[in-house]
């Protein structure tokens, strides 16, 4: 039995097109998981509307639209991603602040090709196990 309270069911091409951008970007990427409950089925790249290398805003419209497209599709959002360039797949204050704003699963990866997932859980970072699936959840 693992350690982990929660999961994120993550289909194989969607953590590697996120790997894939996060490593050729000179920016922090960011964007939202799309699925029900804690099973992930679309991604969606929102640009970082501070074009910056150590943080990430999403772009106001852009996400809107995302947040559009998902509810169009009956899906909801499971979770956001972000890249950390040169440090580790773990949430920064900054992060922790957004995390109180959106209380979903927070995944990160860095520029090395490394990933974690974060939830806050009553105000406490919990790390979130991230099962990698091959094709759909």
């Amino acid at each position: 039995m693992s350690d982990f309270r929660f999961s994120l069911v993550l289909p194989k091409p969607i953590i590697e097109e996120i790997l894939k951008r996060a490593t050729s970007s000179p920016i922090e990427i960011c964007g939202f998981l799309l699925g029900r409950e804690n099973k992930v089925s679309e991604v969606v790249f929102v640009k970082n509307g501070l074009d910056s290398p150590v943080e990430f805003e999403m772009e106001p419209e852009e996400m809107l639209k995302a947040l559009e497209y998902a509810e169009g599709k009956g899906l909801e959002v499971v979770g956001i991603f972000h890249s950390h360039l040169s440090c580790p797949p773990t949430p920064s204050g900054k992060d922790l602040k957004g995390m109180e704003l959106w209380p979903v699963v927070w995944l990160i990866v860095n520029s090395s090709g490394e990933y974690g997932a974060w939830k806050l859980e009553n105000g406490k970072v919990v790390e979130v196990e991230v099962r990698i699936v091959n094709g759909s959840p």
